[in-house]
């Protein structure tokens, strides 16, 4: 079994796969358009003019997947009450990361050592997504 995070960028998800290829190195998989698909919506479900929009794509940060949508329903995507972790082996890699997920966001906690990383922090990027990111520190054993 797996668990994979599926995010709803409500008309922005081109955008926000382009800025993490950019910011986390991520790799585009499959995507699939509202024009593209083998059935219609149902009338009135979509905005007039969403047929280029993402009905679902996937990206992989490292070998994790995940998958996205614009969703078209609020217009304003809502990532409260979760966050997504990144971790790193350097801590150079990392504060790039932070600082790149940063830019048009807000920074929830600066990175800085903690008695379990090396590094650590949390920010809301310009999308409303909340990361971790970590280079964790090895810890005792039982």
């Amino acid at each position: 079994m797996q668990v994979h995070s599926y995010l709803f960028f409500e008309g922005r998800c081109e955008e926000a796969i382009d800025f993490y290829e950019k910011t986390l190195g991520a790799r585009r998989g499959m995507l699939m358009r509202y024009g593209e698909s083998p059935e219609q919506c149902p009338d009135g479900m979509l905005p007039p003019g969403s047929d280029n929009k993402i009905m679902h794509g996937e990206f992989f940060i490292g070998e994790s997947m995940v998958m996205a949508s614009d969703g078209m329903v609020s217009g304003k995507p809502k990532f409260d009450g979760f966050s997504l972790s990144v971790d790193f082996t350097e801590v150079g890699a990392a504060e790039k990361a932070f600082h790149a997920l940063a830019e048009g966001g807000a920074v929830n906690m600066p990175l800085g050592e903690t008695f379990f990383a090396k590094t650590f922090g949390m920010v809301k990027d310009r999308f409303g997504m909340n990361w971790m990111v970590i280079v964790p520190k090895e810890m005792p054993k039982g």
